[in-house]
C-alpha cells in the first residue's frame, strides 16, 4: 500500500486525461455543428471548412425558429412526450411490481413474452398500427401519436430488476405492518428504486422526443407535425442554407441536453443498479 501511494496522483491524473479526451471526442461533433450553424455556408466551404465560424450569421437561430415553425412543433412534441413518459412510467411500474412480487401461473412465460417484444423493430408493426389508427380515427391527433408507446417491455424489465434488489425481509416487515401491495409499492418500493425510475424516465423521454418514423406515418396535416418532422422539412426547404437546418437541430437538442445534465447522476445510478441482479 505504501509503495502504491506515491503513484496515486499520477494514476488520478491519467484517468482525468482519459476522461478529458473522451469528453472532447463526444463534444467535438456538437462544436462543429455549432460552427457550421453560425457560418455562412458559401464562405465556410470556400475557406476549407475550418474549425471556426466564417462570416457569422448571429440571427440564424431566430430564423430557424421562425422559418421552421419550431415553437408549435415543439409544443406538439412536448405534449406527446409527456403523455408517453407518464403512461410508460405507470404501466412499467405496475407490470414490474407484478413480475417481481406476485406469484401467478405462467409468470415466467409471460415475462419472456414481454422481453421478446424488444426484438421487434417498429417497421414490423408499422403498417398494422397505422391501419388501427386510421380505423379509430386517430390520425393527426395526440392519441394517435402516443398510443402505440404507452407501455414498454424495456421499462418493465429495468424496474423489475430494481424491485428484485429489495430484500425479502423488508417486504415481510411491511406485510406485518399492514401494508398492502399498493401501499408497499408507493411507500417502500418506489422510494428505494427512485434512481432507476428516474433513469427510465430519461430514456423514455429521449425515445419519445426523437421519434420520426411513427409521427411521419400518422401525420398528414402540417399543424400536427412534431419537431423531428419539422427538422426534416426545414432541411429540405433550405438546401442552399444548410446552416439554418443545423441551427434548428441544435434548438431541438436543447431539452435533451438539459435533461441529461440535470439527471445524469440518476441515469448512471439507475442503469447500474438495474444491471446488478437478474
Amino acid at each position: 500500500m505504501a509503495a502504491d501511494a506515491p503513484r496515486s496522483p499520477w494514476r488520478r491524473a491519467g484517468w482525468y486525461g482519459v476522461l478529458t479526451a473522451m469528453s472532447v471526442v463526444v463534444l467535438f461533433p456538437i462544436y462543429t455543428t455549432l460552427v457550421r450553424a453560425l457560418s455562412t455556408p458559401a464562405s465556410y466551404f470556400r475557406e476549407g471548412q475550418p474549425l471556426r465560424p466564417v462570416d457569422v450569421q448571429w440571427d440564424v437561430f431566430s430564423r430557424a425558429f421562425s422559418e421552421g415553425d419550431l415553437g408549435r412543433k415543439a409544443v406538439t412534441s412536448a405534449v406527446v412526450t409527456v403523455l408517453i413518459v407518464g403512461t410508460q412510467l405507470a404501466t412499467s411500474v405496475i407490470a414490474a411490481y407484478a413480475f417481481a412480487f406476485l406469484e401467478f401461473p405462467g409468470r415466467r412465460i409471460l415475462f419472456s413474452a414481454f422481453m421478446a417484444t424488444l426484438m421487434l423493430p417498429i417497421e414490423v408493426t408499422l403498417i398494422a398500427n397505422v391501419q388501427t389508427m386510421r380505423v379509430l380515427g386517430w390520425l393527426n391527433s395526440y392519441q394517435g401519436l402516443a398510443a402505440p408507446f404507452l407501455a414498454t417491455a424495456f421499462g418493465t424489465f429495468l424496474l423489475r430488476q430494481g424491485f428484485l434488489g429489495i430484500p425479502p425481509d423488508l417486504r415481510d416487515a411491511a406485510t406485518l405492518d399492514g401494508f398492502g401491495h399498493l401501499s408497499f409499492m408507493r411507500r417502500v418500493a418506489l422510494p428505494l428504486t427512485r434512481p432507476i425510475v428516474a433513469s427510465f424516465a430519461v430514456v423514455s423521454f429521449l425515445a419519445a422526443w426523437n421519434q420520426y418514423t411513427w409521427p411521419r406515418a400518422v401525420v398528414t396535416e402540417s399543424r400536427w407535425e412534431t419537431i423531428q418532422i419539422g427538422l426534416r422539412s426545414l432541411s429540405a426547404a433550405t438546401v442552399d442554407q444548410g446552416n439554418v437546418a443545423l441551427a434548428a437541430a441544435l434548438i431541438a437538442a436543447v431539452p435533451v441536453l438539459a435533461l441529461l445534465v440535470f439527471l445524469q447522476r440518476h441515469l448512471i445510478r439507475g442503469l447500474t443498479a438495474g444491471a446488478v441482479k437478474g
